[in-house]
């Protein structure tokens, strides 16, 4: 049974705040006493091995998931009222977009939901930006290809404006032309002073887009702190390395 769960206060510079959060599946636990805090316009991302908790986080995060014990806030508001999660835009990891709709016909709906207006220019521009034919936007999205669905879902999360976007492991199924692109465009995003919160298993894009790193192992977080502070803690000569005698040490 879970534990009843207070209402969080969280510091106005705080973008989200994982305080204490547990979790686990049965016996086995994914998250074990989390306590993270990302700041408002920071990028960090969440690395760590399969099943190491990232997606279980990101699922707490958005209410998809209740954790047993802790709490989540956002922007300093309790992650499980509703309205909280108005500042925010997500991308899961296997997305999706109903089969039936053309490319043009999602991004209005989504568009719509998210309260912003369909501008067409604006839709060119950043399908050229992320190498994506416009041609798409007539096509019935059960015809496009993984990476052209990825880049459909960052596409409606970089028209939603909103001031944090949440993506579980964007890079997935981009070829290094479009990876190179959207680490472009969320490298934008960041200097706008936008917050990113992102898992990945690429330590490359770490190194490129991230103030800072958490480490999640067996459900603890093992690391917080910037890449470089992660290469200098475990005398790394590269993250791939620093990373490795992370989890080892555990």
């Amino acid at each position: 049974m879970s534990k009843p769960s207070a209402r969080p206060a969280a510091r106005p510079a705080e973008a989200l705040h994982f305080r204490q959060v547990t979790k686990a599946y049965g016996r086995q636990p994914v998250l074990d006493d989390l306590e993270l805090v990302v700041g408002q316009g920071e990028c960090l991302a969440l690395v760590g091995v399969n099943g190491a908790g990232k997606t279980t986080a990101i699922k707490t995060l958005l209410d998809f998931s209740r954790p047993h014990s802790g709490t989540v806030a956002i922007f300093g508001e309790f992650n499980r009222d509703p309205r909280a999660r108005r500042h925010l835009a997500y991308l899961p990891e296997r997305f999706t977009p109903p089969h039936y709709l053309t490319g043009r016909d999602f991004l209005r709906s989504m568009c719509r939901l998210h309260g912003v207006a369909f501008d067409a220019g604006r839709v060119a521009a950043l399908f050229q930006a992320l190498a994506l034919e416009e041609t798409a936007l007539s096509k019935p999205v059960r015809t496009f290809s993984k990476g052209m669905a990825q880049k459909l879902g960052l596409a409606m999360c970089f028209l939603s404006e909103r001031r944090l976007l949440v993506l579980d492991e964007p890079m997935s199924g981009l070829d290094p032309l479009a990876r190179a692109l959207v680490k472009r465009r969320l490298q934008a995003l960041r200097e706008e002073g936008r917050t990113l919160f992102f898992s990945t298993h690429l330590l490359a894009d770490v190194e490129a887009l991230c103030d800072r790193m958490a480490i999640l192992h067996r459900g603890r977080l093992q690391f917080i702190g910037s890449p470089a502070a992660c290469r200098e803690r475990y005398a790394a000569p590269d993250l791939e390395a620093a990373f490795l005698a992370c989890i080892a040490a555990d």
